[in-house]
């Protein structure tokens, strides 16, 4: 894995490595390896407190890893859920939350259906804990590799709850998810017509902004430019 990393084979792409979690006989070790290696985020499964993210930050720091490796805290517990506000701000290394929803629906006896209610509240409780810190939030993976369409309503369900992306178990699964988190031709043209709408007002002294009859305000122009920042940065 750490030559992997090392390989440059990546290009551009953000390349981390998944530790064993804290607590096994393993996770020291992989700590000290992927600290050497030097990967743009070290992901670590059942983080359960912020003590948890301390300690991998002291870890990876006595390792000699440089402050561009980000800690990416895998939330798949019960507790983790209750304590995902405080995971989040544990430390300036973690950048990411990345649910684990195959281990969190069997800590909850919850079923695996379709549109998975049982994990509805553990989901956004996630997103609110993320956006409360300023960090990413990837939804967890997808079982059912040769269901394409139950694959792409999952993630459609996780960009409307506001994660900024979803873990991956098989490459046939890239197309689709990239496609949904890429911001449409239509959602595009609209930004630009947000920001154009709004700079023109600006420069023309007025203080009322519609665009196709909808009232633009600065929250607007702000998701706008996230908008034109998710198109130049996802490739679909």
């Amino acid at each position: 894995m750490a030559a992997a990393v090392t390989s440059g084979d990546y290009g551009t792409r953000e390349v981390g490595i998944r530790v064993n979690a804290p607590g096994t006989e393993w996770h020291d070790e992989d700590l000290r390896a992927a600290a050497r290696a030097n990967p743009d985020a070290v992901v670590v499964p059942k983080v359960n407190s912020a003590d948890d993210v301390r300690a991998v930050d002291r870890a990876l720091d006595l390792a000699g890893a440089d402050g561009g490796t980000a800690i990416w805290a895998m939330v798949e517990t019960p507790t983790g859920v209750l304590r995902a506000g405080e995971i989040a701000t544990a430390s300036e290394r973690l950048t990411a939350l990345v649910l684990g929803t195959n281990d969190l629906a069997k800590e909850l006896g919850a079923a695996s259906v379709p549109g998975r209610a049982p994990l509805l509240g553990a989901l956004s409780s996630c997103v609110l804990a993320a956006r409360a810190a300023g960090r990413t939030v990837l939804d967890g993976v997808y079982n059912d590799v040769r269901d394409a369409e139950g694959f792409e309503a999952e993630c459609g369900q996780a960009r409307q709850f506001g994660f900024d992306g979803k873990t991956l178990i098989h490459p046939g699964q890239i197309e689709i998810c990239n496609r949904v988190f890429a911001p449409s031709d239509a959602e595009i043209a609209h930004a630009r017509a947000v920001i154009e709408a709004f700079e023109r007002a600006a420069a023309e002294g007025r203080g009322v902004v519609t665009v196709n009859g909808s009232m633009i305000e600065n929250l607007h122009v702000e998701q706008a430019r996230r908008t034109l920042t998710l198109a130049d940065t996802t490739t679909p």
